[in-house]
């Protein structure tokens, strides 16, 4: 959510990258293949938990890692909800858990991020699919949408340095790659802990920088399923990946940006006619630069020259206009911080409020005002160019292997686009191309209405969601809803 007016600026205006291996250092875990490993057993369950301490969980797997839990009842008094942190030696990770509605005992798991890179998922847990929406700096309202409706979710503040999320010395990831580890530990970690999860179907899903970060998440809990089989222990159900409004080719975006602005792919054009020819003069001159220079062979210095000129031609006349990044048919609102959205500093005043805080168990010692997305993580990434790496080969990778990938977007999103989103699951190199970039976008209906439109096949699925901006959940809740219970269901949208 709300990541690219923040941060996606400043990271593609970077000019050198390195990238870390997003796996798991296979001498360590397969280092921890004992009998002790084996014979793990939990030492508490979630009915058992405090609502005044933490318990802490390990598992002699995961040496460097453990996690902090407790129960929090806010937000939701309808279920049970628990927050904490994920402890990697001196770095500490923020999450909120709460348990479905439905049957807990036997309903999906969903693991949600938020994007930025640096924003904090308390936005999508407060303003969008969430089960509260927050009313004031110490209240909050029911949200009958909810996606815990049917499922128990996860919220996370990652990496570090987002939200709630700290590290002792101050350091921060800088890389999708290494925040991938992290997530993937915490995942198995939780699940070994609290045995009733273990083998309940798991979805991995979330917006905006999300379309780089999750292709990498789910890769990692995959691959890390190999060597917790050859250690003895249950491997994670990934069942699919969700991302909404995603960045996950940044290259199609960027040329998107003309078609939003200067075409009726949304709504009627919304930049005068002088700067729209301007803009078109350059669309061909853009998609070959960036293709020799960021895709063909990744060259920092001309990527990021190319990528500077190509969203600075596209990105100047849209912002002239005033109109919000995040919703093409509306005016931005609210002063900078506010992210187009005055809601968001609600949810910051509630944050910042002590006895929210002590409820659900943030670090005393972190006095600061909250921040909804972190200007310190945004750099860490520009400083590796992350965002100029597209991840939809790794969609590829997962969908050969058999998990379920769902792509949807509001199409009033121009940040993130329908129309750039569309070109690249049309052009995935996979054994399904042919079959999905020959289908026909038909209706998905919801309540006898169209809610947009979309194309499957072979557990790939593209939906738009119309009349919804960058955060779906926020502007169409009634069909989100929908489109999550029929996925996570297996139904056809």
């Amino acid at each position: 959510m709300f990541p690219l007016t923040l941060t996606l600026w400043a990271i593609i205006s970077l000019s050198f990258t390195f990238c870390s291996g997003w796996g798991l250092d296979p001498e360590v875990l397969l280092a921890q293949e004992s009998p002790q490993a084996q014979s793990f057993s939990p030492a508490v369950s979630l009915a058992s938990l405090s609502h005044s301490e933490f318990a802490k969980l390990a598992h002699p797997f995961f040496p460097n890692h453990s996690v902090r839990i407790k129960k929090s009842q806010f937000c939701d008094e309808t279920v049970n909800t628990y927050t904490g942190y994920i402890d990697i030696e001196a770095r500490h990770i923020f999450f909120y858990f709460f348990e479905s509605r439905n049957n807990p005992a036997t309903d999906d798991v969903i693991f949600w991020t938020n994007g930025g890179p640096g924003c904090s998922s308390s936005l999508g847990l407060f303003m969008e699919l969430g089960p509260c929406r927050v009313s004031g700096s110490n209240s909050t309202v029911f949200h009958p949408e909810s996606w815990n409706t049917n499922a128990n979710v996860f919220f996370v503040d990652q990496p570090i340095g987002v939200g709630f999320s700290y590290a002792d010395y101050g350091e921060f990831v800088g890389t999708t790659e290494d925040a991938a580890k992290d997530i993937a530990v915490f995942i198995s970690l939780f699940f070994e802990n609290f045995s009733e999860f273990k083998g309940r179907p798991f979805h991995m899903s979330g917006e905006s920088y999300g379309g780089r970060y999750l292709p990498l998440f789910a890769s990692a809990v995959y691959d890390q399923n190999a060597r917790l089989i050859a250690a003895g222990l249950t491997p994670i159900n990934l069942q699919s990946v969700m991302i909404g409004n995603g960045m996950t080719d940044s290259f199609k975006m960027i040329l998107s940006y003309y078609d939003m602005a200067c075409t009726p792919a949304s709504v009627k054009p919304v930049v005068n006619i002088g700067p729209c020819v301007a803009m078109k003069a350059t669309v061909s001159r853009c998609e070959k630069w960036m293709k020799t220079s960021c895709e063909e062979k990744y060259d920092a210095i001309n990527c990021g020259a190319a990528v500077n000129f190509c969203r600075s031609t596209y990105s100047i006349p849209f912002r002239a206009t005033g109109l919000n990044v995040y919703d093409i048919s509306k005016p931005c609102e609210g002063g900078p911080s506010d992210l187009c959205y005055p809601q968001t500093r609600v949810i910051r005043d509630y944050l910042d409020n002590p006895s929210v805080r002590a409820t659900i168990g943030v670090d005393s010692h972190l006095t600061k005002n909250f921040t909804s997305c972190s200007a310190d993580v945004g750099r860490a990434f520009g400083a590796t160019q992350d965002v100029l790496h597209p991840t939809a080969d790794y969609v590829a990778s997962l969908l050969e292997r058999g998990v379920r990938v769902l792509i949807y977007v509001g199409t009033y999103d121009w940040i993130c686009n329908h129309v750039g989103n569309e070109r690249w699951t049309m052009a995935l190199d996979w054994s399904g191309k042919n079959e999905f970039s020959s289908t026909a976008l038909r209706d998905w209906i919801v309540g006898g209405k169209s809610a947009g439109k979309t194309r499957s096949a072979k557990g790939f699925t593209f939906a738009t969601i119309t009349g919804a901006g960058h955060m779906v959940p926020y502007d169409k809740p009634k069909e989100s809803l929908e489109l999550i219970q029929r996925w996570i269901s297996g139904k056809d949208l």
